[in-house]
């Protein structure tokens, strides 16, 4: 039986202990007084509750709770930044799922 011969890998692995990736910086537009303000009104519209709603079942998380005012027409699908309309209250968990299922829509069009 014939032996293949092998080539030892040119890729390099990164040594993530020494080698950091950059910080995650927010939108500027993120840290503005308006839009402070529009997420501490679309919190307080849903009672600083999880506004998720799957399959007729609610998500009753709520303060303390970390909560997001998440855009339900993400900004960079054309969602409007301020608009009370556009926004819903979201926990960190129902947060995060949408936000991925938004981006590998995109990603997918």
């Amino acid at each position: 039986m014939a032996k293949i011969k092998t080539l030892s890998s040119s890729l390099r692995i990164a040594d993530t202990r020494s080698v950091k990736p950059p910080p995650k910086q927010a939108d500027k537009e993120l840290a503005s007084p308006e839009y402070r303000a529009w997420a501490a009104e679309v919190k307080r519209r849903a009672g600083y509750q999880c506004e998720w709603v799957e399959a007729s079942k609610r998500c009753y998380v709520g303060a303390p709770a970390r909560l997001f005012a998440d855009h339900i027409v993400e900004r960079r699908d054309g969602g409007a930044l301020l608009d009370p309309a556009n926004g819903q209250c979201l926990c960190g968990s129902h947060h995060t799922r949408k936000t991925v299922a938004a981006r590998a829509a995109r990603l997918r069009s």
